[in-house]
C-alpha cells in the first residue's frame, strides 16, 4: 500500500536492517490486542501469506473468501485482506482470549507492526512507527527475531520484487481509460497468485518465481 509520509513526524528518524536493534519488544503483548481492532481492510495479505494461510489452516483461498478474508482495491490492484469480525471490529483471527489463533503464521504486515518499510531504488528498509504501539517501556530486539520469518533473506528478495512488479502493473493501470484491461488483468493477477493452490509441500520461493515469469510475460502484452 502506497502511503505519503513523513518519517520525522511517525518514526525514531532511524532506518533499519535486519540485523539491527529495535525498540520493538511488548511482553509478548500480554493482555493487549489492541492492533488486531479497528484495522478496516489495511491487512493486506500478501503471496507469501497466502501459501503460510494455505499451509497452516489447511484451507483454499475460496473458503477464506466465506468468512475470514475480503476483497479491495489497493492502488488500482485487486488484493485480499483479512476482515474484522461483524459486531466486532476486530480481526477475524482474534480468539476470544484475545489472542492470534494464526500466530504461527500470521501475515507479513502483522509481523512487521510496529514496523514499516520504506522502499528506495531497488531495496528497502525497516523504520519505527513509534506512536502505533501504545504499549510502555519496550525493549530492543533484533528485527528479524521480530519478523521471526523463515529464510529471512529470501523472503525478502521476495518482498522486493512483488513490490516492484506491483508498482509496475500500477503504472499500466495508471495509464489507461480502457476499464476492460484493467478487470481483465486485475482478474488474471489475482488468480495467478492466490486464487490457484500452492503446493504446500514444496518451497514458496520456487512457485512465486514460476507464476512471477508468468505474469511478467502476461503484463508485458499491455504495455
Amino acid at each position: 500500500m502506497e502511503r505519503e509520509i513523513d518519517l520525522n513526524q511517525i518514526s525514531d528518524g532511524k532506518l533499519y536492517l535486519a540485523n539491527d536493534m529495535v525498540r520493538t519488544g511488548c511482553n509478548e503483548c500480554a493482555g493487549c490486542s489492541s492492533c488486531c481492532r479497528g484495522m478496516g481492510d489495511s491487512i493486506i495479505l500478501d503471496p507469501y501469506d497466502m501459501y503460510s494461510m494455505e499451509q497452516g489452516l489447511g484451507v483454499t483461498f475460496e473458503s477464506l473468501m466465506e468468512d475470514k478474508i475480503a476483497l479491495n482495491v489497493v492502488d488500482g490492484i485487486i488484493q485480499p485482506n483479512i476482515k474484522m469480525q461483524q459486531g466486532k471490529d476486530c480481526c477475524a483471527f482474534l480468539n476470544e482470549a484475545g489472542r492470534c489463533s494464526i500466530h504461527a503464521f500470521r501475515p507479513g504486515f502483522c509481523r512487521m507492526f510496529p514496523l514499516g518499510r520504506i522502499y528506495e531504488e531497488d531495496t528497502f528498509r525497516y523504520f519505527l512507527q513509534v506512536h502505533e504501539c501504545a504499549y510502555p517501556n519496550k525493549t530492543k530486539v533484533k528485527v528479524k527475531k521480530w519478523l521471526e520469518i523463515p529464510e529471512l533473506g529470501k523472503y525478502e528478495a521476495y518482498i522486493k520484487k512483488w513490490h516492484f512488479f506491483l508498482k509496475e502493473v500500477q503504472e499500466i493501470i495508471k495509464n489507461t481509460e480502457n476499464d476492460g484491461i484493467i478487470k481483465s488483468l486485475n482478474m488474471y493477477l489475482l488468480n495467478q497468485f492466490y486464487v490457484k493452490l500452492y503446493d504446500v509441500t514444496a518451497d514458496f520461493y520456487h512457485q512465486f518465481e514460476q507464476r512471477l515469469e508468468a505474469a511478467k510475460e502476461i503484463v508485458k502484452s499491455y504495455h
